[in-house]
């Protein structure tokens, strides 16, 4: 049994087939969750001298951020010029695969600039972690990779 199909039905089977194709791939490109760095990003953006600012402050610090993980505890261990003097600030962990995965925990040194952070607090994973501190009026900011075990 031989079946013809006309030249004008493959084509119009053609273009069905590219609608139906188009269609299913919008539906599917608009059920993806797209996560953006910031929620507010163009006010961020405006403010980001700021952040450059301060990153130049750290970096003219004697140290780095300290940031290691041991057992179920991630430790943060500011700059020497810390130790001993008030400081304010946050540390975020940023996940740029999950949105939901993101963490942002107030800095709050021990005398010695050092602060604990139970592992637990952190869901396991590869994270940038942004640490942003103010001590004698003078903002800072550090940014490095951190993955939690």
């Amino acid at each position: 049994m031989n079946i013809k199909i006309s030249w004008g039905t493959g084509l119009l089977l053609v273009f069905t087939a590219f609608g139906g194709l188009m269609s299913y791939m919008t539906y599917r490109c608009m059920k993806t969750p797209v996560d953006l760095v910031a929620k507010e990003y163009y006010k961020d953006e405006l403010g980001y001298q700021q952040v450059i600012d301060a990153r130049q402050k750290a970096d003219a610090l004697s140290g780095r951020v300290d940031l290691r993980q041991s057992g179920n505890a991630i430790t943060v261990v500011l700059p020497g010029e810390m130790k001993n003097t008030a400081v304010k600030g946050s540390i975020q962990f940023y996940c740029a695969s999950d949105a939901s995965r993101d963490r942002n925990i107030a800095l709050s040194p021990d005398a010695d600039g050092g602060q604990h952070i139970t592992a637990g607090l952190v869901p396991p994973g590869r994270y940038t972690v942004r640490i942003q501190w103010e001590s004698g009026g003078v903002r800072y900011f550090e940014e490095k990779p951190f993955v939690v075990l």
